[in-house]
């Protein structure tokens, strides 16, 4: 499901807050599921093992907060509804907006697609940034506590581990107890709630794994105040390099470098620079050899491979604990799904307790959570099988649709109508399945011209 298909939350669905909810982890999700779970209960507490200090900075648990971080149509909108005027406190926080569909050189399958004929708003900053106006919005609700330097260590349980009464922490001040009636899990890929569910009786979720091998670098790079430019270029078998660059707050470009099955981009400087002029387009060679690094620091993250766990299918599950954001499902992050996949699922948290409040709470949130990470899934995943190399469960049909998408983006070189489905797809605002239109596939087929180039 994507933003089109997603019910808008809804204030109104809740009208009466009880009891007391945890929320571990201050990840973008972790920070959704507090602001969802505010309007049912009480009091709400968000932990966090991380320092949290009021600056845009990294934190020291997510090494990938130095690279790109892409809001994507649905996460934008989605944040918008949650907290109304979040898109101008970004800009405001120095932020940049761009329109998808004419501000980003795109270059796929050979050539750069043609502009789009219809506005993309895109919201540009670091993951930095985000947060820090997400956790500022969300630390001025009522009810919520957020807490940093506060380290998970377990489940508190019933004497039958058959519902989840709180958390145990340590802090600065010792070991404390949370008595909670829900506690959710956003600590991310690293949850250890499967292990947990195996050691206390229960079925881990069955898991999918999908092996890319990828790795990215990036810099940050000085930008002129009145430069917007932005480029994204995607690997595209066999070719396993691709790149992004986009603008970020403080006057900066965020440039990103990235390699599938081994092929690794540089720590150093001028191998960064060098990998980037083997790209198949020049543009972002050419930025760094006409702008300043801010600093000679290259930031290299890792990302062996998509995983997602099926809590959907499990049989038993205890009462009184939910897993969300990253601790479903880790996507391969050139695809910049992440923080619009959380900001779904939190509004599928919102419609499942105000549906039937904590009945069943926990099949029926992951139902909707799965129907959220089909989508994700499916275009991410499916990309990723273009390359012989990548190893895993393969969507059905994979193969016939990746060449539907190769050709319909040959033709979206001259074609800004299919350019504008496409970007809807990534933006996970319309559904892959929008692609297979009449209107659509009536494009594709039809005889091309030659493309178009910027």
């Amino acid at each position: 499901m994507t933003l089109e298909s997603v019910p808008p939350y809804d204030p109104d669905r809740i009208t009466e807050r009880r009891g007391h909810a945890v929320v571990v982890g201050a990840s973008m999700a972790g920070l959704l599921a507090t602001r969802v779970l505010s309007d049912r209960f009480e009091t709400v507490t968000l932990v966090e093992k991380d320092p949290l200090p009021d600056e845009a900075v990294p934190r020291p648990g997510t090494p990938q907060a130095h690279h790109i971080h892409a809001m994507q149509r649905a996460g934008q909108a989605t944040l918008d509804d949650l907290f109304p005027g979040y898109s101008d406190d970004v800009i405001e926080a120095g932020g940049v907006v761009l329109d998808f569909a004419t501000d980003v050189e795109i270059y796929q399958q050979g050539a750069v697609l043609a502009d789009g004929p219809t506005r993309i708003p895109q919201y540009n900053a670091s993951r930095p940034l985000f947060e820090q106006v997400t956790r500022r919005r969300v630390a001025g609700l009522d009810g919520v506590t957020v807490r940093d330097e506060c380290h998970f260590r377990e489940l508190l349980v019933d004497d039958q581990a058959s519902t989840v009464e709180g958390v145990a922490l340590r802090t600065a001040d010792g070991e404390q107890q949370l008595d909670a009636e829900l506690v959710v899990d956003a600590t991310g890929r690293t949850s250890r709630t499967p292990a947990w569910l195996e050691n206390n009786g229960y079925a881990a979720p069955p898991l999918d794994e999908v092996s890319i091998d990828l790795a990215y670098s990036t810099v940050l790079l000085e930008r002129p105040a009145d430069a917007r430019r932005a480029f994204l270029v995607l690997p595209d078998a066999p070719r396993t390099r691709g790149a992004a660059v986009f603008p970020i707050e403080g006057g900066r470009w965020l440039v990103t470098l990235a390699g599938m099955h081994g092929d690794r981009p540089p720590t150093d400087p001028a191998g960064f620079v060098e990998y980037a002029a083997s790209l198949p387009v020049d543009d972002v060679s050419r930025l760094l050899d006409e702008h300043a690094l801010v600093s000679a620091d290259v930031h290299r993250y890792p990302f062996p491979s998509s995983v997602r766990r099926r809590y959907e299918d499990l049989d038993r599950f205890p009462d009184g604990l939910l897993v969300i954001g990253d601790a479903i499902a880790s996507l391969n992050p050139i695809y910049g799904q992440g923080m619009s996949v959380a900001a779904l699922e939190a509004v599928q948290l919102h419609h499942a307790l105000a549906t039937a409040g904590r009945d069943e709470l926990a099949r029926r949130f992951f139902e909707r959570a799965a129907r959220v990470v089909d989508d994700a899934w499916s275009l991410a995943v499916g990309s990723d099988f273009e390359f012989p190399s990548t190893t895993g469960p393969k969507p059905f049909g994979t193969g016939l649709v990746n060449r539907y998408v190769a050709r319909l983006l040959r033709k979206a070189h001259t074609d800004g109508r299919l350019t504008e489905a496409f970007l809807r797809v990534v933006a996970m605002e319309n559904r892959p399945s929008s692609l297979f239109r009449p209107g659509v596939v009536w494009r594709v087929a039809r005889p091309g011209r030659r493309a178009y180039h910027r």
